[in-house]
């Protein structure tokens, strides 16, 4: 099953729908993406807290991996996003 066949069968809500297809399409051919919660926000017209609710949706529904990472001087860097279905 691909992963938008499983993403368009789940019970996430809307807003977790659209911020996974966001990062789908940012997503290098392992999965990965580091898109700033400020720019998801921005580009797709959502307020930061709707965009971190969506992620943790995700996060919930095994759809999405979450790291958070910091800069060589400790200050926060963009969270690494790691895509967890196939798209095959």
């Amino acid at each position: 099953m691909t992963d938008l066949k499983k993403l368009y069968q789940s019970d996430l809500p809307n807003r977790a729908i659209a911020v996974y297809l966001y990062l789908r399409g940012r997503a290098n051919k392992e999965g990965f993406c580091w898109p700033a919660i400020p720019t998801m926000a921005r580009e797709l017209k959502m307020s930061e807290s709707t965009i971190r609710r969506a992620l943790r949706d995700l996060v919930q529904e095994g759809f999405l991996k979450v790291e958070e990472r910091q800069r060589e001087s400790g200050a926060d860097s963009s969270n690494k996003f790691t895509l967890l279905f196939s798209r095959k």
